[in-house]
Protein backbone atom coordinates (compact mmCIF):
# COMPACT_ATOMS: atom_id res chain seq x y z
CA UNK A 1 0.00 0.00 0.00
CA UNK A 2 1.17 3.36 -0.77
CA UNK A 3 2.60 6.11 2.01
CA UNK A 4 0.31 8.66 2.47
CA UNK A 5 1.26 9.91 5.44
CA UNK A 6 2.74 13.14 4.08
CA UNK A 7 -0.29 14.30 2.13
CA UNK A 8 -3.28 16.08 2.77
CA UNK A 9 -6.51 14.57 2.91
CA UNK A 10 -10.31 15.34 2.73
CA UNK A 11 -13.39 13.45 4.61
CA UNK A 12 -15.82 11.98 1.82
CA UNK A 13 -18.34 10.86 3.79
CA UNK A 14 -21.53 9.67 1.87
CA UNK A 15 -24.19 11.76 2.14
CA UNK A 16 -26.72 9.83 4.70
CA UNK A 17 -30.36 10.51 2.58
CA UNK A 18 -28.44 9.98 -0.84
CA UNK A 19 -26.72 6.77 0.22
CA UNK A 20 -29.52 5.08 2.10
CA UNK A 21 -31.30 6.16 -1.06
CA UNK A 22 -28.86 3.64 -3.34
CA UNK A 23 -29.25 0.99 -0.28
CA UNK A 24 -32.86 0.76 -2.32
CA UNK A 25 -31.71 0.40 -5.82
CA UNK A 26 -29.94 -3.22 -5.80
CA UNK A 27 -32.73 -4.94 -7.81
CA UNK A 28 -34.35 -6.97 -4.64
CA UNK A 29 -37.69 -8.47 -5.34
CA UNK A 30 -39.84 -8.69 -2.44
CA UNK A 31 -39.38 -12.58 -2.44
CA UNK A 32 -35.66 -11.92 -2.53
CA UNK A 33 -35.78 -9.37 0.16
CA UNK A 34 -37.37 -11.50 2.51
CA UNK A 35 -35.05 -14.83 2.14
CA UNK A 36 -32.18 -12.45 2.40
CA UNK A 37 -33.39 -11.62 6.04
CA UNK A 38 -34.04 -16.02 6.39
CA UNK A 39 -30.55 -16.03 5.72
CA UNK A 40 -29.63 -14.39 8.81
CA UNK A 41 -32.22 -16.51 10.86
CA UNK A 42 -30.36 -19.47 9.39
CA UNK A 43 -26.97 -17.88 10.74
CA UNK A 44 -27.81 -17.35 13.89
CA UNK A 45 -28.80 -20.75 14.04
CA UNK A 46 -33.19 -20.28 13.76
CA UNK A 47 -34.76 -23.50 13.83
CA UNK A 48 -37.98 -22.22 13.29
CA UNK A 49 -39.02 -18.63 10.92
CA UNK A 50 -42.31 -16.72 10.79
CA UNK A 51 -43.37 -14.87 7.95
CA UNK A 52 -46.61 -12.74 8.02
CA UNK A 53 -48.50 -10.30 5.86
CA UNK A 54 -50.59 -7.54 7.33
CA UNK A 55 -52.94 -5.73 4.87
CA UNK A 56 -54.37 -2.28 6.18
CA UNK A 57 -53.83 -0.29 2.48
CA UNK A 58 -50.56 2.01 2.56
CA UNK A 59 -50.13 0.46 6.63
CA UNK A 60 -49.82 -2.76 5.74
CA UNK A 61 -46.62 -3.83 7.04
CA UNK A 62 -44.23 -7.58 7.17
CA UNK A 63 -43.03 -9.41 9.87
CA UNK A 64 -40.32 -11.90 9.64
CA UNK A 65 -39.69 -13.40 13.21
CA UNK A 66 -37.20 -16.41 13.74
CA UNK A 67 -35.78 -18.34 17.01
CA UNK A 68 -32.44 -17.55 16.59
CA UNK A 69 -30.02 -17.08 18.51
CA UNK A 70 -30.68 -12.84 19.05
CA UNK A 71 -28.66 -10.06 19.98
CA UNK A 72 -28.10 -7.75 22.69
CA UNK A 73 -28.39 -3.74 22.21
CA UNK A 74 -24.76 -3.35 21.52
CA UNK A 75 -24.70 -6.35 18.69
CA UNK A 76 -28.03 -5.21 17.36
CA UNK A 77 -26.60 -2.04 16.47
CA UNK A 78 -23.42 -3.28 14.88
CA UNK A 79 -26.18 -5.52 12.99
CA UNK A 80 -27.89 -2.75 11.68
CA UNK A 81 -24.76 -1.02 10.88
CA UNK A 82 -24.68 -0.88 6.80
CA UNK A 83 -21.17 -3.18 5.82
CA UNK A 84 -21.37 -5.03 9.34
CA UNK A 85 -19.01 -7.51 8.33
CA UNK A 86 -15.97 -8.06 5.68
CA UNK A 87 -16.72 -9.80 2.82
CA UNK A 88 -13.08 -11.12 2.47
CA UNK A 89 -13.15 -12.21 6.41
CA UNK A 90 -13.86 -16.09 6.62
CA UNK A 91 -17.38 -16.97 8.21
CA UNK A 92 -18.51 -20.23 9.51
CA UNK A 93 -19.76 -23.23 7.45
CA UNK A 94 -23.81 -22.27 7.97
CA UNK A 95 -23.26 -18.62 7.60
CA UNK A 96 -25.15 -17.30 4.32
CA UNK A 97 -24.02 -13.25 4.53
CA UNK A 98 -21.58 -11.94 2.87
CA UNK A 99 -21.35 -8.42 2.65
CA UNK A 100 -22.86 -7.59 6.05
CA UNK A 101 -25.43 -5.35 3.69
CA UNK A 102 -28.35 -7.88 3.50
CA UNK A 103 -30.63 -6.87 6.39
CA UNK A 104 -30.52 -2.93 5.42
CA UNK A 105 -30.27 -3.56 1.15
CA UNK A 106 -33.24 -5.83 1.49
CA UNK A 107 -35.47 -4.16 3.85
CA UNK A 108 -34.85 -0.82 2.39
CA UNK A 109 -35.29 -2.17 -1.02
CA UNK A 110 -39.04 -2.73 0.16
CA UNK A 111 -39.49 -0.53 3.20
CA UNK A 112 -39.23 2.91 4.56
CA UNK A 113 -39.00 2.09 7.77
CA UNK A 114 -37.19 -0.75 9.01
CA UNK A 115 -37.34 -2.22 13.17
CA UNK A 116 -35.63 -4.79 14.94
CA UNK A 117 -36.53 -6.03 18.04
CA UNK A 118 -34.04 -8.56 19.05
CA UNK A 119 -33.05 -10.68 22.63
CA UNK A 120 -30.38 -12.91 23.61
CA UNK A 121 -31.94 -15.26 25.98
CA UNK A 122 -31.49 -14.10 29.46
CA UNK A 123 -31.55 -10.70 28.62
CA UNK A 124 -33.88 -7.84 27.80
CA UNK A 125 -35.36 -6.97 24.10
CA UNK A 126 -32.99 -4.85 22.23
CA UNK A 127 -35.04 -2.58 19.54
CA UNK A 128 -33.98 0.13 16.97
CA UNK A 129 -35.28 1.95 14.19
CA UNK A 130 -34.21 3.03 10.75
CA UNK A 131 -36.58 5.34 9.53
CA UNK A 132 -35.04 6.63 5.85
CA UNK A 133 -37.54 9.99 5.94
CA UNK A 134 -35.94 10.44 9.53
CA UNK A 135 -32.35 10.23 7.68
CA UNK A 136 -33.36 11.96 4.66
CA UNK A 137 -34.33 15.21 6.79
CA UNK A 138 -31.66 14.82 9.45
CA UNK A 139 -28.44 13.68 7.44
CA UNK A 140 -27.40 11.76 9.81
CA UNK A 141 -26.95 8.33 9.97
CA UNK A 142 -28.89 7.97 12.90
CA UNK A 143 -30.70 4.85 14.50
CA UNK A 144 -33.41 5.56 16.49
CA UNK A 145 -34.75 3.62 19.67
CA UNK A 146 -38.23 3.34 18.26
CA UNK A 147 -41.17 0.69 18.73
CA UNK A 148 -44.17 0.73 16.59
CA UNK A 149 -47.34 0.36 18.02
CA UNK A 150 -49.56 -2.76 16.88
CA UNK A 151 -47.45 -5.04 16.46
CA UNK A 152 -47.09 -8.59 18.54
CA UNK A 153 -43.83 -7.76 19.74
CA UNK A 154 -44.44 -10.42 22.69
CA UNK A 155 -44.11 -13.19 20.35
CA UNK A 156 -40.21 -13.67 20.78
CA UNK A 157 -41.27 -14.73 24.35
CA UNK A 158 -41.96 -17.45 23.16
CA UNK A 159 -38.81 -19.22 22.77
CA UNK A 160 -35.46 -18.34 24.54
CA UNK A 161 -34.10 -15.82 22.21
CA UNK A 162 -35.08 -14.44 18.63
CA UNK A 163 -35.48 -12.04 16.13
CA UNK A 164 -38.19 -10.29 14.97
CA UNK A 165 -38.02 -7.99 11.36
CA UNK A 166 -40.57 -4.95 11.07
CA UNK A 167 -41.02 -3.85 7.75
CA UNK A 168 -43.10 -0.62 7.40
CA UNK A 169 -43.98 2.11 5.08
CA UNK A 170 -43.52 -0.35 2.29
CA UNK A 171 -43.89 2.23 -0.48
CA UNK A 172 -42.75 0.05 -3.35
CA UNK A 173 -45.74 -2.55 -2.23
CA UNK A 174 -48.69 -0.37 -1.35
CA UNK A 175 -48.11 2.61 -2.19
CA UNK A 176 -51.65 4.60 -2.66
CA UNK A 177 -53.53 1.45 -2.06
CA UNK A 178 -56.64 1.52 -0.14
CA UNK A 179 -57.47 -0.74 1.88
CA UNK A 180 -61.22 -0.84 0.66
CA UNK A 181 -59.94 -1.82 -3.00
CA UNK A 182 -60.49 -5.00 -3.71
CA UNK A 183 -57.75 -5.42 -6.66
CA UNK A 184 -55.31 -3.48 -4.27
CA UNK A 185 -55.51 -6.89 -2.34
CA UNK A 186 -55.79 -9.35 -5.08
CA UNK A 187 -52.16 -7.62 -5.83
CA UNK A 188 -51.19 -7.77 -2.81
CA UNK A 189 -52.23 -11.54 -2.24
CA UNK A 190 -50.38 -12.23 -5.67
CA UNK A 191 -47.10 -10.69 -4.42
CA UNK A 192 -47.93 -13.00 -1.32
CA UNK A 193 -47.94 -16.19 -3.50
CA UNK A 194 -45.59 -15.21 -5.17
CA UNK A 195 -42.92 -14.81 -1.90
CA UNK A 196 -44.38 -18.29 -0.45
CA UNK A 197 -43.97 -20.18 -3.70
CA UNK A 198 -39.82 -18.70 -3.36
CA UNK A 199 -39.42 -19.73 0.13
CA UNK A 200 -40.52 -23.53 -0.73
CA UNK A 201 -37.98 -23.67 -3.68
CA UNK A 202 -34.97 -21.36 -1.54
CA UNK A 203 -35.10 -23.21 1.32
CA UNK A 204 -36.59 -26.33 0.30
CA UNK A 205 -33.23 -28.66 1.74
CA UNK A 206 -33.63 -27.44 4.74
CA UNK A 207 -37.41 -27.68 4.87
CA UNK A 208 -36.95 -31.27 3.82
CA UNK A 209 -33.86 -32.76 6.19
CA UNK A 210 -36.00 -30.63 9.01
CA UNK A 211 -33.01 -28.41 9.89
CA UNK A 212 -35.66 -25.40 9.98
CA UNK A 213 -39.76 -25.09 9.38
CA UNK A 214 -40.81 -21.65 7.50
CA UNK A 215 -44.03 -20.82 8.87
CA UNK A 216 -45.58 -18.33 5.98
CA UNK A 217 -48.77 -16.84 7.80
CA UNK A 218 -48.47 -19.06 10.58
CA UNK A 219 -49.04 -22.10 8.29
CA UNK A 220 -45.96 -24.45 7.54
CA UNK A 221 -44.49 -24.11 3.95
CA UNK A 222 -43.58 -27.42 2.07
CA UNK A 223 -40.52 -27.72 0.43
CA UNK A 224 -40.95 -27.51 -3.53
CA UNK A 225 -38.06 -30.37 -4.89
CA UNK A 226 -36.85 -28.84 -8.30
CA UNK A 227 -35.76 -32.22 -9.06
CA UNK A 228 -38.11 -34.09 -8.04
CA UNK A 229 -36.35 -37.06 -6.34
CA UNK A 230 -39.51 -38.47 -5.08
CA UNK A 231 -40.30 -39.71 -8.39
CA UNK A 232 -39.42 -43.37 -9.55
CA UNK A 233 -39.18 -41.94 -13.13
CA UNK A 234 -37.04 -39.33 -12.13
CA UNK A 235 -33.67 -40.11 -13.92
CA UNK A 236 -30.35 -39.44 -11.43
CA UNK A 237 -26.81 -38.70 -13.48
CA UNK A 238 -23.49 -39.90 -11.15
CA UNK A 239 -22.40 -36.74 -8.88
CA UNK A 240 -19.22 -35.24 -10.74
CA UNK A 241 -16.88 -33.36 -8.54
CA UNK A 242 -14.88 -29.68 -8.97
CA UNK A 243 -12.13 -27.68 -7.07
CA UNK A 244 -10.68 -30.76 -5.47
CA UNK A 245 -14.42 -31.69 -4.29
CA UNK A 246 -15.15 -28.63 -3.23
CA UNK A 247 -18.24 -28.22 -5.90
CA UNK A 248 -20.22 -30.90 -6.99
CA UNK A 249 -22.69 -31.16 -10.02
CA UNK A 250 -25.14 -33.64 -9.95
CA UNK A 251 -27.78 -34.08 -12.69
CA UNK A 252 -31.00 -35.27 -13.05
CA UNK A 253 -33.99 -35.71 -15.81
CA UNK A 254 -37.19 -35.56 -14.55
CA UNK A 255 -40.20 -37.36 -15.90
CA UNK A 256 -42.27 -36.82 -18.85
CA UNK A 257 -45.69 -35.41 -18.68
CA UNK A 258 -47.36 -38.75 -19.64
CA UNK A 259 -45.56 -40.44 -16.29
CA UNK A 260 -46.92 -38.14 -14.10
CA UNK A 261 -50.31 -37.10 -12.12
CA UNK A 262 -51.68 -33.71 -13.27
CA UNK A 263 -51.08 -32.54 -9.28
CA UNK A 264 -47.25 -33.70 -9.54
CA UNK A 265 -46.99 -32.51 -12.97
CA UNK A 266 -48.63 -28.74 -12.27
CA UNK A 267 -46.22 -28.77 -8.88
CA UNK A 268 -43.04 -29.92 -11.21
CA UNK A 269 -43.45 -26.41 -13.13
CA UNK A 270 -42.70 -24.58 -10.19
CA UNK A 271 -42.84 -20.64 -9.89
CA UNK A 272 -42.01 -19.79 -13.51
CA UNK A 273 -42.73 -22.88 -15.46
CA UNK A 274 -40.77 -25.87 -16.73
CA UNK A 275 -39.07 -24.12 -19.90
CA UNK A 276 -37.93 -21.40 -17.28
CA UNK A 277 -36.91 -23.93 -14.39
CA UNK A 278 -34.62 -26.08 -17.25
CA UNK A 279 -30.78 -25.44 -16.17
CA UNK A 280 -28.48 -24.84 -13.57
CA UNK A 281 -29.29 -24.93 -9.78
CA UNK A 282 -26.31 -23.16 -7.91
CA UNK A 283 -26.97 -23.96 -3.98
CA UNK A 284 -24.30 -21.76 -1.73
CA UNK A 285 -24.49 -24.10 1.77
CA UNK A 286 -27.60 -25.97 1.02
CA UNK A 287 -29.37 -22.43 0.07
CA UNK A 288 -30.23 -22.30 -3.46
CA UNK A 289 -29.28 -19.08 -5.26
CA UNK A 290 -29.31 -19.96 -8.84
CA UNK A 291 -33.18 -21.58 -9.83
CA UNK A 292 -32.79 -22.43 -14.06
CA UNK A 293 -30.39 -20.89 -15.69
CA UNK A 294 -27.63 -22.49 -18.16
CA UNK A 295 -24.79 -19.37 -17.29
CA UNK A 296 -24.43 -18.66 -20.65
CA UNK A 297 -23.76 -21.84 -21.91
CA UNK A 298 -26.97 -22.65 -23.61
CA UNK A 299 -30.09 -21.49 -24.80
CA UNK A 300 -33.77 -22.47 -22.95
CA UNK A 301 -35.24 -24.66 -25.46
CA UNK A 302 -38.94 -26.52 -25.18
CA UNK A 303 -37.15 -29.77 -25.94
CA UNK A 304 -34.47 -29.32 -23.01
CA UNK A 305 -37.21 -28.13 -20.21
CA UNK A 306 -36.68 -31.40 -17.91
CA UNK A 307 -33.25 -31.48 -17.79
CA UNK A 308 -32.12 -30.02 -14.29
CA UNK A 309 -28.20 -29.94 -13.12
CA UNK A 310 -27.86 -29.25 -9.44
CA UNK A 311 -24.14 -27.13 -8.11
CA UNK A 312 -22.95 -27.04 -4.60
CA UNK A 313 -20.72 -24.75 -3.61
CA UNK A 314 -19.16 -23.83 0.07
CA UNK A 315 -19.69 -20.05 1.16
CA UNK A 316 -15.23 -20.02 1.11
CA UNK A 317 -16.25 -19.99 -3.06
CA UNK A 318 -18.23 -16.51 -2.84
CA UNK A 319 -15.32 -14.58 -4.59
CA UNK A 320 -14.36 -17.38 -7.65
CA UNK A 321 -17.70 -17.49 -8.05
CA UNK A 322 -18.76 -14.12 -7.96
CA UNK A 323 -21.95 -13.93 -5.86
CA UNK A 324 -23.65 -10.87 -6.09
CA UNK A 325 -25.25 -8.93 -3.00
CA UNK A 326 -28.32 -10.57 -3.67
CA UNK A 327 -27.40 -14.12 -3.78
CA UNK A 328 -29.48 -14.24 -7.00
CA UNK A 329 -26.39 -14.26 -9.06
CA UNK A 330 -23.54 -16.85 -9.58
CA UNK A 331 -20.93 -17.34 -12.25
CA UNK A 332 -18.56 -20.31 -12.32
CA UNK A 333 -14.52 -20.08 -12.64
CA UNK A 334 -13.32 -19.39 -16.58
CA UNK A 335 -11.01 -22.93 -15.94
CA UNK A 336 -14.26 -25.32 -14.99
CA UNK A 337 -17.04 -23.78 -17.58
CA UNK A 338 -15.96 -26.72 -19.93
CA UNK A 339 -16.12 -29.47 -17.73
CA UNK A 340 -19.52 -28.31 -16.34
CA UNK A 341 -20.34 -27.69 -19.82
CA UNK A 342 -19.55 -31.23 -20.81
CA UNK A 343 -21.50 -32.82 -17.68
CA UNK A 344 -24.75 -30.65 -18.95
CA UNK A 345 -24.45 -31.76 -22.66
CA UNK A 346 -24.78 -35.50 -21.08
CA UNK A 347 -27.64 -34.35 -19.15
CA UNK A 348 -29.12 -32.48 -21.56
CA UNK A 349 -29.22 -35.11 -24.35
CA UNK A 350 -30.56 -37.55 -21.86
CA UNK A 351 -33.22 -34.52 -21.32
CA UNK A 352 -33.75 -34.51 -24.94
CA UNK A 353 -34.44 -38.85 -25.40
CA UNK A 354 -37.23 -38.48 -22.38
CA UNK A 355 -38.98 -35.22 -24.24
CA UNK A 356 -39.19 -36.63 -27.90
CA UNK A 357 -39.98 -40.07 -26.47
CA UNK A 358 -42.62 -39.11 -23.98
CA UNK A 359 -41.14 -40.48 -21.20
CA UNK A 360 -40.94 -44.02 -22.29
CA UNK A 361 -38.37 -46.72 -21.44
CA UNK A 362 -36.21 -47.71 -25.18
CA UNK A 363 -35.15 -50.52 -23.72
CA UNK A 364 -37.93 -53.27 -21.72
CA UNK A 365 -36.45 -55.51 -19.09
CA UNK A 366 -35.86 -58.39 -21.16
CA UNK A 367 -33.50 -56.47 -23.73
CA UNK A 368 -35.95 -55.79 -26.21
CA UNK A 369 -35.89 -52.25 -28.07
CA UNK A 370 -39.19 -50.32 -27.83
CA UNK A 371 -41.29 -50.32 -31.25
CA UNK A 372 -42.28 -47.26 -31.54
CA UNK A 373 -45.72 -46.05 -33.89
CA UNK A 374 -43.38 -43.23 -35.28
CA UNK A 375 -39.57 -42.81 -36.32
CA UNK A 376 -37.28 -39.95 -36.65
CA UNK A 377 -35.30 -39.28 -39.23
CA UNK A 378 -33.10 -36.83 -41.97
CA UNK A 379 -33.36 -35.70 -45.39
CA UNK A 380 -30.27 -33.46 -45.39
CA UNK A 381 -30.10 -31.26 -42.25
CA UNK A 382 -34.34 -31.65 -42.01
CA UNK A 383 -35.86 -34.13 -39.41
CA UNK A 384 -39.01 -35.67 -40.44
CA UNK A 385 -41.32 -37.89 -38.87
CA UNK A 386 -41.88 -41.28 -40.50
CA UNK A 387 -44.75 -44.46 -39.50
CA UNK A 388 -42.88 -47.37 -38.47
CA UNK A 389 -43.93 -49.99 -41.21
CA UNK A 390 -42.85 -52.86 -38.94
CA UNK A 391 -45.33 -52.23 -36.32
CA UNK A 392 -46.80 -54.87 -34.86
CA UNK A 393 -50.42 -53.46 -35.62
CA UNK A 394 -49.31 -52.22 -38.80
CA UNK A 395 -47.72 -55.60 -39.91
CA UNK A 396 -51.27 -57.65 -38.91
CA UNK A 397 -53.20 -54.74 -40.96
CA UNK A 398 -50.93 -55.79 -44.17
CA UNK A 399 -51.56 -59.18 -44.04
CA UNK A 400 -55.42 -58.61 -44.14
CA UNK A 401 -55.45 -56.23 -47.43
CA UNK A 402 -54.65 -57.42 -50.87
CA UNK A 403 -51.68 -56.68 -52.44
CA UNK A 404 -53.98 -53.92 -55.01
CA UNK A 405 -55.02 -52.27 -51.66
CA UNK A 406 -51.70 -51.94 -50.00
CA UNK A 407 -50.48 -49.43 -52.83
CA UNK A 408 -53.15 -47.43 -51.80
CA UNK A 409 -52.30 -47.83 -47.84
CA UNK A 410 -48.54 -46.70 -48.33
CA UNK A 411 -49.52 -43.55 -50.52
CA UNK A 412 -52.40 -42.64 -47.14
CA UNK A 413 -49.52 -43.05 -44.86
CA UNK A 414 -46.82 -41.10 -47.08
CA UNK A 415 -49.73 -38.48 -47.21
CA UNK A 416 -49.93 -38.31 -43.31
CA UNK A 417 -45.95 -37.80 -42.80
CA UNK A 418 -45.77 -35.16 -45.00
CA UNK A 419 -48.22 -33.28 -43.66
CA UNK A 420 -48.00 -34.13 -39.56
CA UNK A 421 -48.38 -30.21 -38.09
CA UNK A 422 -45.09 -30.35 -36.45
CA UNK A 423 -44.84 -26.36 -35.96
CA UNK A 424 -47.95 -26.53 -34.46
CA UNK A 425 -47.61 -29.68 -32.10
CA UNK A 426 -44.17 -27.54 -31.10
CA UNK A 427 -45.95 -24.23 -30.27
CA UNK A 428 -49.11 -26.04 -27.85
CA UNK A 429 -46.37 -28.43 -26.52
CA UNK A 430 -44.75 -25.24 -25.42
CA UNK A 431 -47.70 -22.91 -24.74
CA UNK A 432 -50.07 -24.98 -22.54
CA UNK A 433 -48.32 -28.21 -22.52
CA UNK A 434 -50.74 -29.31 -19.49
CA UNK A 435 -53.17 -29.93 -22.73
CA UNK A 436 -51.50 -32.70 -24.18
CA UNK A 437 -53.36 -35.59 -24.70
CA UNK A 438 -52.19 -38.87 -23.22
CA UNK A 439 -52.62 -42.26 -25.95
CA UNK A 440 -55.87 -43.55 -26.05
CA UNK A 441 -57.08 -40.93 -23.43
CA UNK A 442 -60.98 -41.43 -23.26
CA UNK A 443 -60.73 -44.75 -25.01
CA UNK A 444 -62.38 -48.08 -23.23
CA UNK A 445 -59.96 -49.76 -21.58
CA UNK A 446 -61.88 -52.98 -23.50
CA UNK A 447 -60.94 -51.84 -26.96
CA UNK A 448 -57.40 -51.53 -25.87
CA UNK A 449 -57.32 -54.63 -23.89
CA UNK A 450 -59.29 -56.31 -27.32
CA UNK A 451 -56.16 -55.11 -29.52
CA UNK A 452 -53.10 -56.57 -26.94
CA UNK A 453 -55.13 -60.01 -26.39
CA UNK A 454 -55.31 -60.23 -30.28
CA UNK A 455 -51.41 -59.02 -30.32
CA UNK A 456 -50.85 -62.14 -27.71
CA UNK A 457 -52.86 -64.66 -28.74
CA UNK A 458 -50.86 -64.45 -32.61
CA UNK A 459 -47.52 -64.48 -30.18
CA UNK A 460 -48.69 -67.94 -28.54
CA UNK A 461 -49.93 -69.61 -31.84
CA UNK A 462 -46.65 -69.02 -33.06
CA UNK A 463 -45.09 -70.78 -30.66
CA UNK A 464 -43.93 -68.00 -28.00
CA UNK A 465 -44.14 -68.63 -24.40
CA UNK A 466 -46.51 -66.29 -22.09
CA UNK A 467 -44.09 -64.73 -20.58
CA UNK A 468 -42.26 -63.73 -23.63
CA UNK A 469 -45.51 -62.53 -25.37
CA UNK A 470 -46.35 -60.27 -22.45
CA UNK A 471 -43.11 -58.42 -22.40
CA UNK A 472 -42.91 -58.29 -26.04
CA UNK A 473 -46.32 -56.49 -25.95
CA UNK A 474 -45.44 -54.02 -23.55
CA UNK A 475 -42.70 -53.23 -25.22
CA UNK A 476 -45.16 -51.95 -27.58
CA UNK A 477 -46.11 -48.26 -28.51
CA UNK A 478 -48.40 -47.58 -27.15
CA UNK A 479 -49.19 -50.80 -24.98
CA UNK A 480 -45.80 -49.56 -23.11
CA UNK A 481 -48.58 -46.89 -21.51
CA UNK A 482 -51.13 -49.71 -20.47
CA UNK A 483 -48.64 -52.18 -18.44
CA UNK A 484 -51.42 -52.83 -15.64
CA UNK A 485 -53.56 -54.44 -18.18
CA UNK A 486 -50.43 -57.38 -19.46
CA UNK A 487 -51.87 -59.32 -16.16
CA UNK A 488 -54.89 -59.50 -17.69
CA UNK A 489 -54.17 -61.33 -21.36
CA UNK A 490 -54.92 -64.96 -21.46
Amino acid sequence: MNDYTDLQTASAIPEAGSMIETFRAYGYSPETAIADIIDNSLSAGASRVWVNFEWKGTESWITIRDNGSGMNDAELIQAMRPGSWPPFEERGKRDLGRFGLGLKTASFSQARRLTVVSRREGEERAFWTWDLDYVKSTGKWDLVRFLPQGIAVDKLDEYPSGTLVIWMELDRLVKNMDQRDDSALAKFLEVMEKVKKHLSMVFHRFIEKKQMQIYFQDTPLLPWDPFMTDEVATQVFPEEPLCSGQVRLKGYVLPHKSKLSDMKFRSGEGLNGWNAHQGFYIYRNERLLVAGDWLGMFRKEEHYKLARIRIDLPNSLDADWQIDIKKSVARPPLQFVEQIRAYARKVREQGVEVYRHRGRIVKNLAGNSLVPVWNEGRRGEKWYYKVNRTHPLLVELLKTIPDSEKKNLEKALRLIEETVPVRSIYIREAEQPEMEGRPFEGTDQGQIRKLMQKMYRNLRDNGTSPEQAKIWIVGIEPFNQFEFLIDTLS
